[in-house]
C-alpha cells in the first residue's frame, strides 16, 4: 500500500485526513445545503471524529479496497470539504467529494477532483474512475460531465446496484 501524500494544486492543499480533522470538517459538513439530494450532517462531533478514526486504516478490514480521504483546503488553510477514493483490486476507484456550498461554483471541486484523480493514476495505479449520485443533483452530474465523465451504460448500472434515482458515471484514467 502507497503512503497518502499532500497534493497542492494553484489554489487548493488535498491533505490526508486525519481524527484531527473532524472538528474543523464538522462544521464544514454541518452546511446543510450538502444534503439537499442525499445523506446527512454528521450525527455528532465524536462519531465524525470515530468514522474519520477509522478511516485513518486507509485499508478495509479484509484488505481489498484502499480508503484514501483528503481534506481540502485554500491557500489560506481553510477547509472546504473532501474527496475520496476507493480503489478496487481490479484497478478501478469509486470516488467522492463534498464541499461546503459557499465554494460551489467557483471550480474547487473540479480542481479538487482532478488532483486526486491524477494522483490516483500515477500512485495507485487506477485505470478507471467511477462515481455514483443521485441523478437530480445536476449541479455534480455537470462537475462530472466537465471531468470527461459519461454515465455508465445499463449492465454497468446493474453490475455497480445503482438504484433507479442514481446516476452512474465512468471515466477512464488518463495514462501518467
Amino acid at each position: 500500500m502507497t503512503l497518502m501524500r499532500c497534493i497542492d494544486t494553484a489554489d487548493l492543499t488535498l491533505e490526508p485526513q486525519l481524527a484531527a480533522h473532524a472538528e474543523a470538517m464538522f462544521a464544514v459538513l454541518s452546511d446543510p445545503a450538502i444534503y439537499e439530494y442525499e445523506n446527512a450532517p454528521p450525527a455528532s462531533l465524536e462519531c465524525l471524529r470515530t468514522r474519520y478514526a477509522k478511516l485513518e486504516s486507509r485499508c478495509s478490514v479484509d484488505g481489498q479496497q484502499q480508503w484514501l480521504n483528503w481534506v481540502v483546503s485554500s491557500v489560506s488553510g481553510e477547509l472546504m470539504g473532501y474527496v475520496q477514493a476507493t480503489v478496487l483490486a481490479d484497478g478501478s476507484a469509486l470516488i467522492a467529494y463534498e464541499f461546503a456550498s459557499a465554494y460551489w461554483g467557483r471550480g474547487f471541486a473540479s480542481q479538487a477532483v482532478t488532483a486526486m484523480m491524477a494522483e490516483l493514476a500515477s500512485h495507485y495505479q487506477t485505470r478507471e474512475f467511477w462515481a455514483l449520485l443521485k441523478r437530480e443533483n445536476h449541479r455534480s452530474v455537470r462537475l462530472l460531465q466537465r471531468l470527461e465523465f459519461a454515465l455508465a451504460s445499463n449492465e454497468e448500472r446493474v453490475a455497480h446496484a445503482a438504484a433507479i434515482d442514481e446516476a452512474l458515471m465512468h471515466r477512464l484514467a488518463e495514462k501518467p
